[in-house]
Parts: structure tokens; sequence; C-alpha cells
């Protein structure tokens, strides 16, 4: 018995489905294989499949129910949801699933969909190699893992960092008051007696010069109150204080009890002790900054 000749609507649809990339199988309500399109029938080939490659009249449904293996719980989901689109329950059942080889991994999007036409059930089964973005996808992974493992680390390592710096300068502080306290103790209580000695004009320079010159190795050690406290007199710590909270040196001197000359005295030592001798630097300012 001749079959009838293919017309032009069969021809196309043909065409268009050979077309696609995807592998694609269109089953009765039965599950049964009534069509399938040229990428389905390379890749059965590829894949050494026996039998016709078309795969027309093989039962998808049962195929899929029969699996074994690694691959039979996903084969057993594939049927389940094709079987709700059969129903009518269903409008369309996707699903993305392994299918590794000898010759590498593999991954597969399926996708059943219901013809709606006044006719008999027909489901159209798609197979779509992302093989691709799958490794895209665990590349990216590996990334995002490796670079929150270098993000723990970084973030370790300036824990650590900030704590040594810590220490460094703890460390400087505590160099820093300790050179103060021994000039404060050991030095200049023998420079002012120097100074205060009947010497001659020349040896009086040399003094003066070895005085200045200390105090000017001294004032970097001075950017910070808790290192001048340590160098400055008990009377100039509260002159100091009061300077910095905006107070005249009249209202210092009723505060302190004390002649407002004296005051003026101290403020002077300040200046000096901190190295700002130079009278267009405000010394409140000076002050404020070191809080």
């Amino acid at each position: 018995m001749k079959s009838e000749p293919m017309t032009f609507s069969d021809v196309f649809a043909q065409t268009v489905l050979n077309s696609l990339s995807a592998h694609i199988a269109i089953i009765d309500q039965k599950g049964v294989i009534l069509e399938t399109n040229q990428a389905w029938h390379d890749f059965a080939r590829k894949n050494g499949l026996e039998g016709d490659v078309d795969a027309i009249g093989t039962n998808y449904l049962d195929v899929c129910e029969k699996a074994s293996g690694d691959d039979a719980e996903d084969a057993q989901k594939v049927a389940e949801g094709i079987r709700l689109v059969i129903s009518g329950n269903a409008r369309e059942f996707l699903y993305d699933y392994p299918c590794h080889s000898p010759n590498g991994k593999h991954w597969y999007y399926m996708r059943a969909i219901r013809m709606f036409y006044d006719g008999p059930v027909r489901v159209v089964i798609s197979h779509e190699d992302i093989t691709d973005l799958k490794l895209a996808e665990e590349a990216l992974k590996e990334s995002e893992a490796t670079l929150n493992e270098q993000k723990q680390s970084l973030e370790e390592a300036n824990i650590a960092l900030k704590v040594l710096l810590k220490q460094r300068e703890a460390d400087k502080v505590e160099l820093e008051q300790k050179i103060l306290g021994n000039m404060k103790k050991l030095v200049f209580p023998y420079v002012e007696k120097l100074k205060k000695a009947g010497l001659k004009a020349r040896e009086r320079t040399f003094v003066e010069i070895v005085d200045t010159h200390l105090k000017d190795i001294i004032s970097p050690f001075l950017q910070r109150m808790s290192a001048a406290d340590i160098f400055l007199t008990p009377q100039e710590i509260q002159v100091a204080s009061l300077v910095k909270d905006g107070k005249s040196s009249k209202e210092i001197a009723e505060i302190l009890s004390i002649a407002e000359t004296t005051v003026h005295f101290h403020r002077r030592n300040l200046r000096i002790k901190f190295g700002i001798e130079n009278r267009k630097t405000n010394l409140r300012t000076y002050l404020l900054s070191l809080s």
C-alpha cells in the first residue's frame, strides 16, 4: 500500500522541525513516538543507538519508566511530568538533567508541551544541549569560592595587620614616653643648672644651642597630650587644659588663684615646649589639635 504524498504543509513542518538544534520528538497520548527531527537522528547515531535512529514507534514513557542505574531517578521524574502534560493537568513540563558519557560531561534541558488543536493528544518533547551553560555555571561557582577564600584570607590578614599596627603604635608611645621621662629627669635639670651657672659668653652660647636642639629633638614626641603631660609641670598641665577650654589668661589666673603674669609665663613655656614660639600659631588651636 502506497503512502500518501506529502503536502506542502507537511514538507514545511518537517523542514522547520529539522532546522532546530534541539532533539525533538512528538508523542501521542500513550507516549509512543510519532515523529523526530534531524537533530534527534544525529544524536542517536553519535551515541551508537541500535535500531532505527528515528525511534518512531518506541514508547518514550516506557523507556523512561524502565530506566535503571544513575539515570533512573531523573527518568522517573521526566515520565511523571510528561504524563501530567498528556492528561492536561499541566501546560508544560521543564526539566534539566545530566547525561554524561565517556567523552565528557553533558547536560540537557527538556521541555514537554502539549499541542492544542482539533485532533488527538500530541506532546512535543525537546532536549536542548546546555552543557556550555552548565560548565560556565560550575566555573563561576569555583571562581566565587576562590574569591570568597581570598576575601576571607585578606580579611584575616587585615585584622592581623591592624593588631600589629596597634601594638606597634603602643610600643612607639611607650618608647616616646620613656625618652621624654628620661630627658626630663636626667638631662634638662642639668641643662638648667648650666644655664644658671656663671659661664662665660662662649660656653653659655654652647649650652643654649644644646638646650634648643634637645627641644627640637623631643618636639615631634609632644604631638599627643598624653606624651606632652609627661614633660609639662603640674601647673602647666592645668593652664594648658584651661587654654584648650577657651579660658582667657585673666580667667585662668582667677581659677588657679595665681597672678596673670604667671599665666603668661606658663603660656610662653607651653609654646617653647611645643615648639610653636611663632606668634602666628594660636596656642588653643594647637592644643585642640592634640585632642
